[in-house]
């Protein structure tokens, strides 16, 4: 429902884009991290904790209330929740204004620095790859730090709270590198 409200605006909106553009930005404003932000942003997790069984310590439900994956699924969930009472037409203009912020960021932004390097590359025959160079952290506190491979040379190094964000932030510095960064 989410995907089909910012693709049918995307889509209005920028009846110039090609396929691939709209993509990529609906595949960034769909993202678990771009919703978890949209939660947090109208105070879905402290609602959870707020209205959570005694069964769990402050501590953890404030854990949970900040974690990204719970805060996408509660996102996810309640615009289920209200598709299901009102229907797709009623309430697509108010996700796609909930996103508003995100659609305006992906828009004006590069968004996926691992797709952009990739297609960098791939117009001069070279080829990236990512290994992972480390892991920290207990398990609900990880921090990744990757390395972006250039024919098997390290051009960009990144960190995150999950592998596949210090894969971006590697794929971001290479691009600097590169001399293809951010306008």
């Amino acid at each position: 429902m989410l995907e089909l409200a910012v693709a049918h605006a995307l889509y209005v909106r920028h009846p110039d884009f090609s396929e691939g553009q709209l993509a990529k930005v609906r595949s960034h404003v769909v993202s678990r991290a771009t919703c978890a932000e949209v939660a947090r942003d109208l105070g879905l997790g402290k609602r959870l904790v707020e209205r959570a069984a005694p069964t769990q310590t402050e501590d953890e439900l404030e854990r949970l209330a900040g974690n990204r994956n719970v805060l996408a699924a509660l996102i996810e969930a309640a615009l289920g929740a209200v598709f299901l009472q009102h229907g797709f037409a009623a309430i697509e203009d108010a996700v796609v204004e909930a996103f508003s912020d995100q659609i305006e960021h992906a828009l004006t932004s590069r968004v996926d620095h691992k797709t952009d390097l990739q297609e960098l590359l791939a117009r001069t025959g070279h080829q990236v790859a990512y290994v992972e160079v480390s892991v920290a952290g207990p398990p609900h506190e990880r921090r990744f730090s990757c390395a972006a491979l250039v024919d098997g040379v390290e051009l960009g190094r990144g960190e995150g709270r999950t592998k596949k964000a210090a894969e971006q932030e590697a794929a971001r510095e290479t691009l600097g590198k590169l001399g293809a960064a951010d306008p």
